[in-house]
C-alpha cells in the first residue's frame, strides 16, 4: 500500500467533506487504540479544528494512560487540536440506577457505555459545528459488524472504513503514532474484565481479513482446520450483525392502500 498517498487522499477527502457541509472540523473519541489514534491524526492533518475527547468509563489505567499519551502527542504536533476529558463513570452509574437490574447483563452495559460516548461526542459536535469522525475499519464495519449500533457506529464520517486493520497499522507507522499504541493489543475497552478484541472474537484481525478476502474472491481450495474455524467465526458474525451494516428497513405502503 502506498501509505503516504493514502494518507493524503483521506485528509483531502475529510477536508472537502467538512468544507461542503460547512462545518469547522471534527470531534473524535480517543480510546488509546490504533484506530482512534490514526483517525484523530488524519483529522488533525486537515488543519481544521479538532477536538479529541478522552471519555473514560471505569477505564483500566493502562487504557486511559495510552489515550492520554496519544492526546499529548497530538497536542504537541498539531496546534489545531484541542483535548478534553469527560469522565462518564457517574453518568453510567446514574443510568444503572434507573434500569431494572435483571437487564443489566455484561453485553447490555458494554453497549450502553458506547452509546453514552456517542451522545457525548454529538453534544460537542453540535455545539462546536463539528463532524463526528468514526474509527471503524473495514473488517469491523463491513465484515463482522464489530461495533455498537448507535454507539461507536453512530458517526458522520468514516475515514478508515475502507482499510483493513493491518493497513491502519501501516498508516500509523507512517504518521509516527506512538509505539505504545502500535504495540498494544486491540481492545474496545467496553468490558470490565479487560478482554481484547481477539478474546471476544476468537480470531485475529489478519485471520478475519483473510476470511473476508477469501469469500470475496470465491476461492476454491482445501482449507486447513484453522481456516475453517476462522471462516465459521467470520460467517456467523457477519450474518448475525448484518442489521448493523444494512440500511434500516422501511415498510413501504402500496399505493392502492394509500389512495
Amino acid at each position: 500500500m502506498k501509505s503516504k498517498l493514502v494518507i493524503e487522499h483521506i485528509v483531502n477527502w475529510l477536508k472537502e467533506y467538512s468544507d461542503k457541509s460547512k462545518t469547522e472540523g471534527f470531534v473524535i473519541g480517543v480510546s488509546g487504540g490504533i484506530d482512534s489514534a490514526v483517525t484523530s491524526t488524519l483529522c488533525a492533518l486537515t488543519g481544521k479544528k479538532v477536538i479529541a475527547l478522552n471519555l473514560p468509563i471505569r477505564q483500566f489505567k493502562k487504557e486511559f494512560d495510552l489515550s492520554c499519551e496519544h492526546c499529548n502527542w497530538l497536542k504537541n504536533n498539531y496546534k489545531n487540536v484541542r483535548v478534553e476529558t469527560v469522565d462518564l463513570t457517574l453518568s453510567l452509574e446514574s443510568f444503572e440506577k434507573t434500569l431494572p437490574t435483571n437487564i443489566q447483563d455484561f453485553l447490555t452495559m458494554a453497549n450502553t457505555r458506547a452509546r453514552l460516548r456517542m451522545t457525548t461526542l454529538y453534544a460537542f459536535a453540535g455545539h462546536h459545528k463539528l463532524l463526528v469522525a468514526g474509527t471503524g475499519n473495514k473488517v469491523e464495519d463491513f465484515g463482522i459488524g464489530f461495533f455498537t449500533k448507535y454507539g461507536d457506529g453512530g458517526v458522520d464520517v468514516s475515514p478508515i472504513a475502507d482499510l483493513y486493520k493491518t493497513e491502519v497499522f501501516e498508516l500509523a507507522r507512517e504518521m509516527g503514532v506512538v509505539n505504545n499504541i502500535l504495540n498494544a493489543k486491540p481492545t474496545d475497552g467496553l468490558f470490565a474484565d479487560g478482554r481484547t478484541d481477539e478474546d471476544q472474537i476468537g480470531a485475529t484481525y489478519p485471520e478475519l481479513e483473510w476470511a473476508m478476502e477469501y469469500l470475496a474472491k470465491k476461492e476454491m481450495r482445501e482449507l486447513t482446520m484453522r481456516e475453517k474455524e476462522v471462516l465459521d467465526i467470520y460467517t456467523k458474525r457477519h450474518n448475525a450483525n448484518k442489521h448493523k451494516v444494512d440500511p434500516i428497513p422501511v415498510c413501504l405502503i402500496p399505493n392502492n392502500l394509500k389512495n
